[in-house]
């Protein structure tokens, strides 16, 4: 469904960040996309979505395919009318708006509006907290519930595909378990392929079905969950553990030292 090929992405014209990344989405699949902090995963969706250009950036080389088509270069309106919707790492919500206006909002480009009313009644089904809160102004929430109403609104959009920048961020540790309970049950029952990048390695790949691992600007590591999980540098560095317990990164050597790259 995407594929990226050889991406790279330049700030202002001088700051290389992405260097040649490349990542496919299959249909129907969840893939993880993990790494650390400025590894490059935020910048990864943005170019996907078309974001770059509002932060100085721009894809100066390679090709990013969604369906076939090349979307790089394309105006981010268009891309969500394509079928490609981001949810923002910080969660975004229009704080003054209740949380339905919000799930409303997310529904603002489709065309079939009679099915809107029971899209919404299928969030909530994901999300009863949004059910019970759906009156209450989206500021007054809390980390966790902010979540929970940026990934509803995304699924108000009905996109084919659906992005996911951080979805752990801030949120408790209890609800972050639900967020991405959820985040498969969806995926489960609307078929919808989702690319959710992380840093919480240990709760995306627990629902993935393929993952990559990112290190300054490329791919060092890919392969099916199952094989990550098997993987000693994986479980050592980003799972925390290895055949003799827990296992922090900084006890160890530098992870990108002993990696390959694919």
């Amino acid at each position: 469904m995407l594929r990226l090929s050889n991406i790279e992405v330049a700030y202002s014209k001088i700051i290389l960040v992405l260097k040649g990344m490349s990542l496919e989405v299959p249909e129907g699949k969840i893939v993880a996309l993990l790494g650390s902090n400025g590894a490059g995963k935020s910048t990864t969706l943005k170019a996907i979505s078309g974001l770059l250009s509002k932060e100085n950036g721009q894809v100066t080389s390679g090709v990013i395919e969604f369906q076939g088509q090349k979307i790089n270069g394309i105006d981010p309106d268009q891309i969500v009318k394509s079928g490609i919707f981001q949810c923002i790492e910080g969660r975004r919500v229009f704080k003054h708006l209740t949380v339905e206006e919000n799930l409303m909002a997310g529904a603002y480009t489709r065309k079939d509006r009679n099915k809107i009313p029971s899209d919404l009644e299928r969030v909530y089904h994901y999300f009863p907290k949004l059910k019970a809160l759906r009156n209450k102004a989206s500021g007054l929430l809390s980390g966790g519930e902010q979540q929970m109403l940026a990934i509803g609104r995304g699924i108000m959009a009905k996109p084919k595909l659906l992005l996911l920048d951080e979805p752990s961020l801030g949120t408790a540790p209890l609800l972050v378990k639900e967020i991405f309970q959820n985040i498969k049950q969806i995926n489960k029952e609307e078929g919808m392929s989702i690319l959710v990048v992380e840093q919480n390695a240990n709760v995306a790949l627990s629902i993935a079905d393929y993952g990559y691992i990112m290190e300054n600007g490329r791919i060092a590591l890919e392969g099916p969950v199952d094989s990550l999980l098997a993987n000693e540098e994986v479980r050592e560095f980003y799972l925390g553990m290895n055949d003799k317990g827990k296992k922090s990164f900084h006890e160890g050597k530098s992870y990108k030292k002993k990696v390959r790259f694919v």
